[in-house]
């Protein structure tokens, strides 16, 4: 689903991550996400109590916005959440928060996220392209 580039700047920068409830924004940073082989967007659950309670409330709608601070390149990808607490993608996300933190915290989960809609923001266009 991704392109290549696309892909880079989801790998390289940093998330932010949109929900809302009951017409209540909510957005937060990540640190622990990645991109799968099929497409999907995931991320660690370390801190995202108020984002699960609006994935919760919303049918799992979610908005993911990341950007190259350079180029100014950047891609909010719409689409549906679901909450997972074991697995693979749990496990993976469990290490590298536990030793990133010390021991001092750890993934409770993970949100696997399925791209419906790409829209892409670029320096100097008026409207945004969706791909």
């Amino acid at each position: 689903m991704f392109n290549e580039n696309v892909k880079k700047v989801l790998t390289e920068n940093m998330w932010d991550v949109a929900t809302c409830s009951d017409g209540e924004p909510n957005v937060v940073p990540v640190a622990f996400k990645d991109v799968t082989e099929d497409g999907k967007l995931v991320i660690g659950d370390v801190f995202l109590e108020t984002t699960l309670k609006n994935i919760q409330s919303n049918n799992g709608k979610v908005a993911i916005s990341a950007y190259d601070a350079k180029s100014l390149e950047g891609y909010q990808i719409k689409g549906i959440a679901a909450y997972v607490t074991e697995g693979e993608v749990v496990d993976t996300f469990k290490a590298m928060v536990e030793k990133m933190f010390n021991g001092a915290a750890t993934a409770k989960g993970a949100l696997i996220i399925t791209p419906e809609k790409i829209i892409v923001s670029t320096p100097g266009a008026d409207n945004k392209k969706v791909l």
